[in-house]
């Protein structure tokens, strides 16, 4: 089951300096502050940034769909012709991710949260 998008991710490369814009735009401190991904909760909505998100091949902001689970909802989007893009990974306290492409090429993110 999905409960839509409740999060976006950025993938930036000077960390320090997209801190200081969201906080800005947002208007409130970052909840996670980490040399690995910064992330800031606004409106009921999170905004993650990640100074190795290029590395992934993020080429930009990435929603990311809450799922009960992913495993389940990667394989039915293969099954309907997702390409995989990023494999099920535990990105701490039992938080997962993935990713996957469409038929056009865009990302699409899912994440179960722990």
């Amino acid at each position: 089951m999905t409960k839509g998008v409740q999060t976006i991710i950025y993938p930036v490369d000077d960390l320090a300096r997209a801190k200081a814009v969201f906080r800005a735009l947002l208007g409130t401190d970052p909840y996670m502050d980490e040399s690995y991904y910064v992330a800031f909760s606004a409106g009921g909505q999170d905004v993650g940034l990640d100074p190795h998100g290029h590395s992934k091949g993020m080429t930009g902001p990435v929603g990311y769909w809450h799922v009960e689970d992913i495993n389940g909802s990667v394989r039915l989007l293969l099954d309907a012709g997702a390409e995989s893009l990023q494999e099920v990974q535990d990105v701490g306290g039992g938080k997962l991710t993935a990713s996957v492409l469409d038929a056009d090429g865009n990302v699409i993110g899912l994440i179960q949260p722990a």
